[in-house]
């Protein structure tokens, strides 16, 4: 089992020591904070007007403490003068208690009224920022996730997509903390400007080392991310239907929960490590800003004990002081809590920064309607990495518009990249496609798409209803029952449908109440009818029949050969009794095209294509 610290990658130092870290530079803390702007950006499309409610309900909270603060030492002031005097209770000091009670109770509504807003703009943040993640996810390039980098990336940025309304709430308190501290602070200052340098003075180093910890946990959790995605494929893989099989027959449990417990228990090391010194270091400052605030409020008994201030006044700045270090405290933490924050919003933004390289040019031009001279590739080269090996070398191929292509050859040589290459899932290391003639990066992506009609051998098994499940295909045909019965005849898969309990609007799959799986096969007849159902120009079938027996197979094939008659088609398949019914079969070998020609003549030629046959043949005899 690895190790789990190495398993993160190269740490450049410890986060749990003092020594600061890339990723815990202040200068990085800071420019941290320029991340704030454009997650409040995204924070006001959400909800303008829930945003204004809260802005203002904090506003109002912010001067309450200071305005309790002036009216109760005029109601202290007034009981003194009033006792000294031996008078009843002015009427005067009624009204300034009514006016206390009237604050207390706004000061209860105003808090029940940002609780309201600020729930209200949480539930709105995460839908509107889940929808943005969605629909920037799909916008981005087919090869960017196969980068283990960028997956990771990407599953921080699922979960700071949510996890940011912490965010949201801190800069609301830090504006509250930050008003209602300086209107305290202006209090004690007209009293003694020296009494609030030394507040601050004590609430600083508890800032800064909040500060230092708050990054520290960034810097840990950042280097952990690549070991929690290991912790999550291990605890799916050890509580799936999928592996079930093979976790008792091969007794491989307790092997996958012994992995899980040493990675679980490195992270959970180096976290613990972390929170002790942050502990350690947290009470020390804090004592020390506890001691100063006693400090100031000795020196203001000791005036009011002298007889230089009244007894109301020792309220109010007494009230003051508390209330000024309670909310520099808190404003200082608060802030510490948003540049931290924000190092992990950058994650989200750095997501979002991301942009496709494959899609449409200005001014696209639609695709043709009807493809007239067909596809070609003019010597294309490609390869999924640089300085990886090139899966596709200067290859050049004719597609004619109608024509029937199989692909055939061993695992590996490129079949599969040719097809997201046609479709324009990837655009060429070297070398161009055109249809027609133009370059396919001249036409409109969305609109070329729609002239295209696939299904992979790793085809989507959607947790959703059958009707749903073929609408995949065309989704504006999703109410189109007609059209949805008519792609399952084409694919075979109508008696499948109807033999469900609740036919077109059953609920197909295991992860939700009342699903009814399906084999294999039954899938894929599911997911052929959602290619017929776009009936496009062009139909390519990757490996369309892996998981049918041979009888289905034939009786799809068969219904193949009529639905692609005047369509341009294109088959991958490894069983050589589908491929020739195609006009053409085309070997690949070395990311190129070595054999090119009908079933009858690559058998006689005796090549490659003859060979392969021949094993395969050899089997059924």
């Amino acid at each position: 089992m690895p190790d789990p610290e190495s398993a993160t990658g190269p740490i450049e130092q410890d986060p749990m020591s003092g020594s600061k870290t890339g990723r815990g530079a202040w200068g990085e803390r800071m420019r941290a904070l320029r991340n704030v702007p454009p997650v409040l950006r995204i924070v006001w499309e959400s909800g303008p007007g829930t945003v204004l409610g809260v802005i203002g309900a904090r506003g109002i909270a912010s001067v309450l403490p200071l305005g309790l603060l002036a009216v109760s030492k005029r109601i202290v002031d007034g009981v003194v003068a009033a006792a000294a005097a031996h008078q009843g209770v002015p009427v005067a000091l009624w009204w300034l208690v009514g006016l206390e009670l009237a604050l207390a109770v706004s000061g209860s509504l105003i808090s029940r009224t940002v609780d309201y807003f600020e729930a209200v703009l949480a539930d709105r943040y995460m839908r509107h920022v889940s929808v943005k993640v969605m629909e920037h996810a799909a916008r981005l390039d087919l090869v960017t996730y196969e980068d283990p980098a960028f997956q990771d990336k990407l599953e921080r940025a699922r979960v700071q997509s949510t996890d940011r309304v912490g965010m949201i709430r801190s800069v609301g308190q830090m504006l509250q903390q930050g008003v209602t501290a300086v209107t305290l602070a202006i209090g004690v200052a007209t009293f003694s400007p020296w009494l609030l340098v030394l507040l601050v003075a004590c609430v600083v180093p508890v800032f800064l080392g909040e500060s230092h910890f708050a990054f520290a946990g960034y810097a840990l959790n950042y280097r952990q991310t690549p070991v929690r995605r290991q912790l999550d494929y291990l605890r799916v893989l050890g509580a799936s239907r999928d592996s079930a099989k093979e976790l008792k027959l091969f007794g491989l449990a307790d092997f996958l929960t012994r992995r899980f417990v040493g990675l679980a228990d490195g992270i959970h090391a180096q976290s613990i490590a972390l929170a002790r010194r942050r502990l350690g270091w947290g009470a020390l400052l804090s004592m020390a800003s506890t001691a100063g605030y006693y400090g100031a409020y000795a020196y203001v008994v000791y005036r009011a004990a002298r007889g230089d201030i009244s007894v109301g006044t020792l309220t109010f700045v007494a009230g003051a002081i508390a209330g000024a270090s309670t909310n520099l405290q808190s404003f200082f933490s608060t802030v510490s809590g948003i540049a931290d924050q924000a190092l992990f919003a950058s994650d989200l933004l750095e997501f979002f920064a991301i942009q496709p390289k494959v899609r449409s040019q200005p001014n696209a031009r639609p695709a043709p309607r009807p493809i007239r001279t067909g596809f070609e590739f003019q010597d294309v080269s490609f390869r999924y990495l640089d300085g990886g090996r090139w899966v596709l070398d200067r290859l050049n191929l004719q597609i004619a518009a109608g024509e029937r292509i199989a692909l055939v050859g061993e695992n590996g040589e490129g079949k599969t990249t040719i097809v997201k290459l046609l479709t324009r899932l990837y655009d060429p290391s070297r070398g161009r496609i055109t249809l027609d003639g133009v370059d396919l990066r001249e036409y409109d992506l969305a609109d070329l798409h729609r002239e295209i009609g696939v299904i992979f051998q790793d085809f989507v098994r959607y947790e959703m209803t059958a009707a749903e499940n073929i609408g995949m295909g065309r989704v504006d045909a999703l109410n189109d029952r007609a059209g949805l019965e008519a792609a399952a005849r084409k694919s075979l898969a109508e008696p499948i449908v109807r033999g469900l309990p609740g036919g077109y609007d059953q609920l197909l799959g295991r992860r939700f109440d009342g699903g009814v799986d399906l084999s294999g096969g039954e899938w894929q007849r599911i997911a052929l009818a959602r290619a017929y159902l776009r009936d496009s120009q062009v139909l390519v079938l990757d490996e369309p029949t892996a998981a049918l027996d041979a009888r289905s197979e034939y009786e799809v094939f068969q219904r193949f050969a009529e639905l692609t008659l005047g369509r341009t088609a294109l088959l991958i398949s490894h069983r050589f009794s589908t491929v020739r019914m195609c006009d053409r079969i085309l070997v690949l070998a070395g990311g190129r095209i070595v054999e090119d020609g009908s079933h009858d003549a690559l058998v006689q030629g005796g090549g490659r294509y003859a060979e392969m046959f021949e094993l395969q043949a050899s089997s059924y005899r």
